[in-house]
Parts: C-alpha cells; sequence; structure tokens
C-alpha cells in the first residue's frame, strides 16, 4: 500500500527532543521535578466526579450540538465570569472534545487550505502551526497580525499567551478585531488560561468593550483542562460568530465529533462552579510566588509571565537548551523556549503544574545552586 503520510506535512512533535534530558533529570537521588507540560496534577473537583457518575448511565448517541445545559452553563459563565452577555446557547456555542482538537482541525473544518494564509503568534502553542499544515495551509508567525501584509484566512490571538504569559489589552484586542472585520479574516482567541490572570486582568474578544457588542469574525475558544483541572475529561468549547459556529457544526456531524453526554454533564458542573476555581488558583499562586524567586536568585530573569500556568525565564549565560540541560542536572525537567518559535531561542517555559511537594522540591534545589 501505498501513501503520502500525513505527519510528512507535520511540525516535529517537539516534546520528544527532551527525552535525554528527562532521562539526566530523573536520575536525581530526590526524582524527577517534571515542569515542562502543563498538565494538571491536583485532584477533579468532587462536584464535577458526582455530576459525571450521576450522567454515567448514557447508552444512546450524543449530539455533536451538545445538552441544552452545557451550552445554558458556557453562556452563563461567561456572562458571570468574563463580562460576556448576549451568547446564544442555541446558535453561538458548540462543545468541543478538548480545544486542542478544535485548533489543530479547524482550518480543515472551514475549508482553508493549500494558498491560503494562517497567522498564528511568534511565539505560539506548537498547534496552530500543526493545524495549518493538515489543512496544507501556510502558517506565518506574526508578533501583530494587524501588521501583516497581505490575504489572510485566519488569525490567531492567545492570551494569556502560552509560553509567555503575556496578556493583551483590550485596547489591542479592540484593534486585532477592527483589522479582522476590515479584512474579512477569522480571528480565534485561544482563551484556556483567561481565569488565570495574575499580574494583569485578561479580557475575552468577545467581551463588549472589545467586539462592540458583535460577534461576527469572532471565536473564542474555552477550555475547561486548567480551569477545572478536567485536562483528563477532553472538555472546552467553542463560541462567537453565528454562521461559523453553524459550519463547524455541519461538518462535526459527519465526522462524529461528539463530546460524550456524562462529560458534558461534568462540564455543566464545572462551569456553574466558582469556588473551586478560587481554590486551584490559590494553589497556582502559592506556586508561581516560591517558584518564580528561586528561579531570581538563581540567576534567571523572569519576564512577561502576566498570567498562565507558566514562568517564562531567561538566563544571561544559556540559551534555551543550555538552561533545560542546566535545571536537568538538579532534576528540574522544564521546557526549552526553542519549542515555541524563534522569538524564544533564550528562554524556558517552567510549568506550575508540580505537586506541592515537587515544587517545593524544585525551589530548595534552585536555592541550593544559589548558594554555590
Amino acid at each position: 500500500m501505498t501513501f503520502a503520510p500525513t505527519s510528512s506535512r507535520l511540525p516535529d512533535f517537539p516534546w520528544d527532543k527532551l527525552a535525554p534530558y528527562k532521562q539526566k533529570a530523573a536520575a536525581h537521588p530526590d526524582g524527577i521535578v517534571d515542569l515542562s507540560i502543563g498538565s494538571p496534577v491536583d485532584p477533579v473537583p468532587d462536584l464535577v466526579k458526582q455530576a459525571l457518575a450521576a450522567a454515567a448511565d448514557a447508552p444512546a448517541y450524543p449530539t455533536t450540538l451538545g445538552t441544552t445545559s452545557a451550552r445554558q452553563a458556557a453562556v452563563d459563565w461567561m456572562a458571570r465570569r468574563l463580562g460576556v452577555p448576549g451568547v446564544d446557547p442555541q446558535t453561538a456555542v458548540l462543545p468541543v472534545i478538548g480545544t486542542k482538537e478544535l485548533i489543530m482541525l479547524l482550518p480543515t473544518l472551514l475549508g482553508i487550505g493549500s494558498g491560503d494564509t494562517v497567522l498564528i503568534p511568534d511565539l505560539a502553542y506548537p498547534t496552530y502551526e500543526a493545524g495549518a499544515a493538515l489543512a496544507r495551509a501556510t502558517s506565518v508567525p506574526v508578533a501583530d497580525p494587524t501588521t501583516y501584509d497581505g490575504p489572510v484566512r485566519v488569525a490567531y490571538l492567545n492570551s494569556p499567551r502560552n509560553p509567555s504569559g503575556e496578556i493583551t489589552s483590550a485596547a489591542d484586542l479592540r484593534t486585532a478585531v477592527e483589522w479582522a472585520r476590515a479584512n474579512n479574516v477569522l480571528l480565534v482567541s485561544d482563551e484556556c488560561y483567561i481565569e488565570l490572570g495574575w499580574d494583569a486582568q485578561p479580557v475575552s474578544v468577545l467581551h463588549p468593550e472589545v467586539c462592540g457588542g458583535s460577534f461576527d469574525n469572532l471565536l473564542a475558544v474555552h477550555s475547561l483542562s486548567k480551569r477545572s483541572n478536567l485536562a483528563g475529561y477532553r472538555a472546552g468549547f467553542v463560541a462567537g460568530d453565528e454562521a461559523v459556529v453553524a459550519e463547524l457544526l455541519a461538518v462535526r456531524k459527519h465526522a462524529g465529533l461528539m463530546v460524550p453526554a456524562p462529560i458534558q454533564a461534568a462540564m455543566a458542573a464545572a462551569l456553574a462552579d466558582d469556588a473551586h476555581v478560587e481554590e486551584q488558583r490559590a494553589r497556582y499562586l502559592r506556586r508561581r510566588t516560591v517558584l518564580r524567586q528561586a528561579l531570581t536568585d538563581a540567576g534567571w530573569t523572569i519576564s512577561l509571565s502576566q498570567g498562565g500556568l507558566y514562568l517564562w525565564a531567561e538566563h544571561p549565560e544559556y540559551d534555551s537548551y543550555e538552561s533545560v540541560a542546566a535545571l536537568a542536572d538538579r532534576g528540574i525537567l522544564v521546557a526549552p523556549g526553542a519549542f515555541y518559535g524563534t522569538a524564544g531561542e533564550r528562554h524556558i517555559r517552567v510549568a506550575l503544574t508540580g505537586t506541592d511537594e515537587r515544587i517545593d522540591a524544585a525551589v530548595k534545589r534552585l536555592q541550593e545552586q544559589a548558594n554555590l
């Protein structure tokens, strides 16, 4: 059988390059502290587990459109937590099987392909580039999409940004919205860290002060992985331009892209509760505070990092991989900034997703280095 493998069009999976550093870090006598990925380690909230169990008797196929309760919970959450009113739960919201799935498939689902341009942030999670490549479109990294000269089909924003933690201001978002509408571009805002603002308050692209009360040309992508520790549930949703949501729904029906009914029940419960989010924020804030100080004392400079689950750090003596190697010698595994674009070649991304015990172990090792 002869075929052209799809994987040949995709960029290398960057975390494969971390294998030797992970092996080195794992050799530490007190074990590895793995801060290389943003995978939650804290418990799933009890109310979410209870909702999942209560909905476990679900023998029928779910619908691609999703349950009324899940869509209404998403709408209520956007109004309550983000100040985004007026989202129609029938026509402007769609549950997705984790937002990485949506971002990877979005260009393909919308008929974007060869000859089309997709703009991605110059520091970006690799899935934006991979999704464009899957569709045979051309991805172009840009610091600011509004400065790009040429036809564009889709432009991605990410605030708070992975990896750097930068938060885009409401004014800059508004400028991007105006540019997208003037140039007939679909502006897709990945807002999976929006409830994790630290030094600034993240704003949704659907906020009325940004979009003027119209969702035309706009999609906001929301995940429950970070706010509710539901990465293992694969639960998220997309909201915005009703024509685009309708097209996604029409194509996804054929593909059988449906969020399981018990997961939707868990989503609804998680979105309706704010207390567990505040508890999780407190955990991350404590880890952020002690890690930031320890890294600074050991010679790294923290920049940006206004929100999200990461510290964006640079050492004057190292490039990104040399920083990874130096920390691996201490049993600490982090991600090189080079994973995320050439703008990150001197940086590392340090995740806050370690248990308190492992974070404290990392802090102790960094303090030992600082005292050498």
